[in-house]
């Protein structure tokens, strides 16, 4: 079994003022490729913390996170960028569309971040413009995010996640901001990104959501309460 990434005792510590706030308290698990998480758990518990971790976003202050074979608590700031762009996909709760960008320039601006970006080549253009067919908005590549839905947006944001071909996908409560059916549409996608063999990770506080998961870890008070099977209609 190969992972994805690995978290061994994993301690993060915020200092306010005098005062030490452990976030993370010892926490480890195991994500292994084309796996499907959902992390779960109320405000305050270390979800979020944890969501930053894994983008590497943030660093430990102790223990170590492993993606796809680094210690990303060795790393320079321009390895974490370079091996961030390249390993890792984001989707947000509020999309984090550039306004005046069009659909397919949306979907471009993780290339422009690469170590070795120069501009658009021809293939970077008809990737964008395949995953653009693919989520759905192949006849949307010139409106802007105005013009188009909350479910919409939040496929341009899909597109966005897979254009430099990352192994791992992170969600942060992506059908926050939809309604029923374009969550259970923005589901489905990430399903079928998942049986493609991307591993997802979703934070969310919706169970309908966590439900569609392989898998749910829970958190409470900085560590991890429930590392488990699916949950069951009645959230036991």
């Amino acid at each position: 079994m190969r992972l994805a990434a690995q978290l061994v005792d994993l301690e993060k510590h915020y200092h306010l003022g005098e005062h030490t706030v452990k976030a993370l308290r010892g926490v480890s698990a195991d994500f292994p490729e084309g796996d499907y998480v959902a992390i779960m758990g109320s405000s305050g518990s270390g979800k979020s913390t944890l969501l930053n971790i894994l983008g590497a976003l943030d660093r430990p202050t102790m223990g170590n996170y492993i993606l796809a074979g680094y210690d990303v608590g060795t790393m320079s700031d321009d390895e974490l960028s370079e091996i961030r762009n390249r390993r890792i996909g984001f989707i947000f709760q509020s999309y984090n569309l550039i306004a005046q960008n069009t659909v397919l320039e949306n979907i471009q601006v993780p290339m422009l971040y690469r170590r070795d970006a120069r501009r658009i080549s021809a293939a970077d253009e008809h990737r964008c413009l395949d995953l653009a067919a693919k989520v759905g908005l192949g006849d949307r590549l010139d409106h802007r995010p105005f013009q188009l839905s909350g479910g919409q947006q939040q496929r341009v944001a899909i597109a966005r996640a897979l254009v430099n071909d990352p192994e791992i996908i992170l969600a942060d409560e992506p059908t926050g901001n939809l309604d029923s059916a374009t969550e259970k549409d923005i589901m489905n996608l990430l399903s079928a990104l998942n049986d493609e063999g991307r591993t997802i990770i979703i934070v969310t506080h919706e169970t309908s959501v966590a439900r569609r998961a392989k898998r749910q870890i829970v958190m409470k008070d900085g560590l991890i309460e429930r590392d488990g099977m699916l949950l069951t209609e009645d959230g036991k």
